[in-house]
């Protein structure tokens, strides 16, 4: 079908201008009252995939948020479902209605248009991923991402939703199935051979990127954690959430652009976090400079990977003892009935869910470092050498961690490793 008879058209001011007008809750929310010359309208969708634009009225401003059906950053070449947008604006709902301090606030969603308008999340917020290159510790950031990831995963899963209203849920989210498609290729497979889309530090890392392609037990470990991605429905996660997924101030921790959503292993949501902490810890010796040695800093990364899975165990298995006797179909009270087995079965599934984050959070290190996407904090490093430097610790860290994730026993022997890089 053409883009114009379903009702679809790419938003440019204009015709933003007279959406919003017509929209009534966003008339009001603005505050427009016809008055339409007040709006100041800001495109910043420097992403991949969308248009973004911030709109200022009178009374408040608001993010609008239109999937184009392509990859925005490749063009019309690499065609792209718009149905995303339905899968982002109900995570955002399902995810606020569970976290509702770290996600923004869904004002309307238009199908036809694949257009959402939520809270504007006002400076000083900025990207987490900015703040770690600028060097700023957040002393609440793992005490928030923790509480996100360990009521989103468990209040998602089988451990509080009956097996009915799983698959319910399960079976609505497959159909998400292009970004999930996305992430397959650019994560689980494309690293691992000659891709037209592949790119890294070169000539720097020309070996180390052919290292990876030639190394079979790397390649056993990245088809294990595909076949989790790809079969295991765990948990309602979010799919990218990387430190740009992420905007913050010192105390405050919200939660973007959950369009990768679907039902997918926990560990993916938790590594991808851990991994690109690390990413940011690599990246620091690139950014250090006279008078500033980023040591201190480095030190505050390694206490906040610490303290998200730390805290995250805590709050998760609390969640888990308070709704023992609730809905959930994993563990039966009738089964599960003494206290030595309740906290064997606990112990059982959260180191399995540790060895998960760790590998999915290697494989996530591993694309950013030899991948078609790169990390800004590594790319604003502008001497090639120096960044080549950071870029090939991380990447024989990923490889380790993710041959050897079933030997640590605990974070803190991860940040030992980290450590002794």
């Amino acid at each position: 079908r053409s883009m114009a008879s379903d009702g679809f058209r790419p938003l440019n001011e204009n015709l933003l201008v007279e959406y919003l007008n017509a929209t009534p809750v966003l008339a009001a929310k603005l505050g427009l009252d016809g008055e339409l010359d007040s709006l100041q309208i800001k495109e910043v969708g420097d992403g991949n995939l969308n248009f973004v634009y911030i709109v200022q009225g009178p009374r408040a401003s608001v993010v609008v948020k239109q999937a184009l059906p392509f990859i925005r950053c490749i063009g019309e070449s690499w065609p792209m479902t718009k149905e995303r947008a339905y899968f982002e604006v109900s995570t955002l709902q399902e995810h606020g209605r569970l976290v509702p301090d770290h996600v923004p606030q869904v004002y309307h969603f238009d199908h036809e248009m694949c257009l959402i308008a939520m809270r504007y999340i006002e400076p000083p917020h900025i990207i987490l991923r900015k703040g770690f290159i600028q060097g700023i510790q957040y002393p609440l950031l793992a005490d928030h991402i923790s509480e996100y990831l360990a009521r989103t995963l468990f209040y998602t899963s089988l451990l509080y939703l009956s097996t009915t209203d799983h698959k319910a849920a399960v079976a609505k989210y497959c159909a998400n199935v292009e970004l999930c498609r996305l992430t397959e290729q650019v994560i689980f497979s494309d690293p691992y051979k000659v891709s037209e889309y592949n790119r890294w530090t070169s000539p720097h890392l020309d070996d180390d990127a052919k290292a990876v392609r030639e190394d079979n037990a790397l390649k056993l470990e990245i088809a294990q954690l595909k076949s989790k991605f790809c079969e295991r429905a765990q948990a309602l996660i979010h799919g990218d959430l990387h430190t740009g997924s992420v905007m913050v101030t010192v105390d405050s921790t919200q939660v973007i652009d959950p369009e990768f959503s679907f039902y997918g292993p926990m560990g993916f949501d938790i590594g991808a976090f851990i991994g690109n902490l690390i990413l940011a810890y690599f990246s620091q010796d690139g950014h250090a400079e006279n008078g500033n040695d980023r040591k201190a800093y480095k030190e505050w990364i390694l206490v906040t990977i610490a303290d998200t899975w730390n805290l995250f165990y805590k709050k998760f298995t609390a969640l888990w003892d308070k709704h023992s006797d609730g809905p959930g179909e994993a563990y039966l009270p009738e089964i599960y009935n003494n206290a030595e087995l309740q906290s064997l079965a606990k112990r059982t599934y959260m180191e399995d869910l540790f060895r998960d984050s760790l590998g999915f959070g290697a494989a996530k290190m591993i694309r950013r470092i030899v991948g078609v996407a790169h990390v800004e904090d590594l790319e604003s490093i502008e001497e090639p050498s120096r960044r080549a430097e950071c870029e090939r610790k991380a990447l024989n860290f990923a490889k380790m961690v993710m041959k050897e994730r079933n030997s640590f026993r605990d974070i803190n022997e991860v940040v030992s490793a980290i450590n002794s890089f």
